[in-house]
């Protein structure tokens, strides 16, 4: 376990906040946490969201165009002039050059709503949620997949860094692939905070029982006096 404490010097590379400590990696894995990372079960993949929003929207619309277009056709086979909307597109089609600027934006428009449409289908989404590991027997029992929001995991490792003696205040940001913890102490030395958080965030992170285990960023500075 490493400590990397800033101090002011005489040279350009020094920090500006000269009471911090921070480690950049967190506590390195132990041999009891691997064995507890592997004794609760196998991973588990993202979710994938449903997407019913979008999917709505995709589908109403196409119904709507799909049913216009049929009906005009029927219109047009039973006699009656097409629709005036329809003659005039297809006038501007015929006439309008590919360097119209109308042009040019309808294929850009048409382009960003099939990447948008593209990349909803192929990501997962749902990225407030951490995938959580599946335990042991699950295939016997059935499927089971469980997940735990990021807001949530972000408060039980607050509440976890707030009991740590020295730690006024802390904040902790949960990412997919990283925590950052980040704290203040009012008491003790900054090296002895931080390397109490290394082991209390990093002991709470694999208690989390998370599919992957996500790693630990934890700085901690003096506060400031007011």
């Amino acid at each position: 376990m490493s400590a990397n404490t800033w101090r002011p010097t005489g040279g350009s590379g020094s920090p500006s906040d000269p009471g911090e400590a921070a480690s950049p990696g967190g506590p390195p894995d132990t041999g009891a946490t691997k064995e507890a990372v592997r004794e609760s079960g196998r991973s588990s993949h993202r979710f994938w969201s449903a997407r019913r929003i979008p999917a709505t929207m995709v589908a109403l619309l196409s119904v709507a165009a799909t049913g216009l277009l049929l009906y005009d056709v029927v219109s047009v086979r039973a006699g009656r002039p097409g629709m005036r909307w329809r003659r005039q597109l297809a006038d501007e089609l015929a006439t309008r050059p590919l360097d119209d600027i109308w042009v040019i934006a309808g294929a850009a428009v048409a382009v960003a709503l099939g990447l948008w449409l593209f990349l909803l289908a192929v990501t997962p989404g749902l990225r407030r949620l951490l995938p959580m590991r599946q335990p042991i027997g699950s295939r016997e029992i059935g499927e089971v997949r469980a997940g735990l929001d990021r807001r949530a995991a972000a408060l039980i490792l607050r509440d976890r860094a707030v009991r740590v003696p020295g730690v006024e205040s802390a904040r902790v940001d949960v990412g997919r692939r990283k925590v950052k913890a980040r704290a203040q102490s009012h008491f003790r030395d900054l090296d002895e905070v931080r390397a109490d958080l290394d082991a209390t965030l990093g002991k709470a992170t694999t208690t989390l029982g998370l599919s992957r285990q996500p790693t630990l960023s934890v700085r901690v500075r003096r506060s400031k006096k007011g």
